[in-house]
């Protein structure tokens, strides 16, 4: 386990990480202290535990907004992937019904030749 030290409002926390996973939480708690900051700026000094569950409940507002978008961004992909499985679907029946009527036409044209020869 690595460790690494952050800092939120103002005050040191050393923190257990994987390693490599150093830079990653630093940012994660750099992020989270903007959120303490903002609502220290519109509060003023409210209590540090209450800004923190303040600030924690601002990020699982965001978090359930962003997972919100993702179902909706995967319910768009569901149905552009059927669509294009049906123009696809669409587009083979088209190219076997083409085909046929050429092998037709091919038929008819070998049969003329064959007449004229």
């Amino acid at each position: 386990m690595s460790q690494v030290s952050v800092t939120i409002d103002g005050k040191s926390y050393r923190m257990a990480c994987d390693p490599g996973q150093e830079e990653h939480l630093t940012e994660l708690a750099s992020r989270f202290d903007r959120y303490v900051g903002h609502l220290k700026g519109s509060f003023g000094e409210i209590g540090d535990l209450r800004l923190t569950v303040m600030a924690g409940i601002m990020v699982m507002d965001e978090l359930a907004e962003l997972q919100q978008r993702v179902q909706g961004l995967e319910s768009e992909m569901d149905s552009l992937r059927r669509t294009r499985d049906d123009a696809l679907q669409k587009a083979d029946s088209a190219d076997m019904h083409l085909l046929e009527r050429l092998s037709g036409v091919a038929g008819k044209i070998e049969a003329i030749a064959a007449k004229m020869s």
